[in-house]
């Protein structure tokens, strides 16, 4: 007797197979030194903690900070914060012994979506120097982009 696999079957079960484990995923227990770093991050993010608005920033200040672009490199090739060194979010962390210790490090995405899973991940691994752009480089070039500090205090 011949037996034929239906794929469409086959495909069913295992999704079924997948939901049923994850009641068991979900009670997973984090052990002592994730929980411990987790508590020390939310120690540090409290309300806008770790952030930097663009109004903060006068130009020269950026030459002081490690911008960390990590948008996909199409974005980045099409425009950028000047000076900014380009990982994709993806890849930073497999790539954070390039990153420097001794310097702050301003990362930003799009709208910071990206560059909150970056800092977090960093932050989690011991660098404590990680800030991120309010906003991502959206809100930056709304707001002046280089200019945003002048144009801040202009206003007031």
């Amino acid at each position: 007797m011949e037996t034929t696999v239906n794929p469409r079957r086959t495909t069913i079960i295992l999704a079924f197979a997948a939901a049923a484990c994850l009641p068991f995923a979900a009670q997973a227990q984090a052990d002592k030194a994730t929980v411990s770093a987790l508590e020390g991050y939310f120690d540090f993010a409290d309300a806008n903690g770790g952030t930097i608005m663009a109004e903060q920033l006068a130009p020269e200040d950026y030459k002081k900070l490690y911008v960390l672009d990590v948008r996909d490199a199409a974005q980045f090739s099409k425009d950028h914060i000047p000076g900014a060194v380009n990982i994709e979010w993806r890849q930073v962390f497999a790539q954070r012994a390039k990153l420097p210790k001794d310097k702050t490090i301003l990362v930003y995405c799009n709208t910071s979506s990206f560059a909150v899973m970056v800092a977090v991940a960093l932050r989690l691994d011991g660098f404590e120097n990680v800030r991120l752009l309010h906003g991502g480089y959206n809100e930056w070039k709304a707001s002046g982009g280089m200019q945003a500090n002048a144009r801040a205090s202009k206003k007031s």
